[in-house]
């Protein structure tokens, strides 16, 4: 379950419309260019497939423009999503191991990756579609391990993000305590590699 729902964090830490869909990805981009860094306290709430909740927890995030990503679940197991700009690390405590890939690798898939990165080929790889202050983003790649991403605001404040996974499991986060990241906070996108722990490394450039 750990490992679910850690996956789908990154498949959730680090998601553009076609034609019909193009103002709405744009509405989006907007949205996200006005929290270029943020800081935000989160609570957490998993549900299966039949709307059972199946965990609850509560940890820190923090985003920031480009390719940055600090997720850290405090509660009810501790777990750490860090992206530093070029790879993203997946550390899970409990059992001492850690999981390490390009931000690329991530981005695929991810439409979370949307809201840290603004490449126009990244967007083409998905649907966007505005209802009132959500955003229903959508993977056009069917191997994606997200099905479905919507993200929702409060004037400019990002409040709530829900995850649905091909599993059926819906992963709801509602943010609270936003606020601009200061400069002392940039090191929270530096993962420090403990010690003892096993590496699991995916980086494509690391079998060339």
């Amino acid at each position: 379950m750990r490992k679910t729902l850690c996956g789908s964090l990154v498949s959730v830490l680090l998601f553009s419309s076609m034609a019909a869909n193009a103002d709405d990805a744009a509405a989006l981009k907007n949205k996200l260019a006005a929290i270029n860094n943020v800081k935000a306290d989160f609570s957490q709430t998993v549900t299966d497939l039949n709307k059972k909740v199946i965990q609850k927890g509560k940890g820190v995030l923090a985003l920031a423009f480009p390719n940055r990503f600090y997720w850290h679940l405090t509660e009810p197991d501790e777990s750490l999503i860090v992206a530093d700009g070029s790879d993203v690390w997946v550390y899970n405590p409990f059992a001492e191991e850690v999981t390490v890939m390009d931000v690329d690798q991530a981005i695929k898939a991810s439409p979370i990756a949307l809201l840290v990165h603004r490449d126009a080929k990244t967007w083409a790889q998905y649907q966007v579609k505005q209802k009132g202050d959500c955003f229903h983003i959508k993977p056009l790649n069917i191997d994606s391990a997200m099905s479905a991403v919507e993200v929702c605001f409060k004037g400019e404040v990002l409040t709530e993000m829900v995850l649905d996974d091909k599993q059926g499991n819906v992963s709801q986060f509602r943010l609270s305590n936003q606020q601009p990241l200061s400069k002392s906070e940039s090191s929270l996108f530096t993962f420090i590699l403990p010690e003892g722990v096993d590496v699991d490394d995916q980086r494509l450039h690391a079998a060339e």
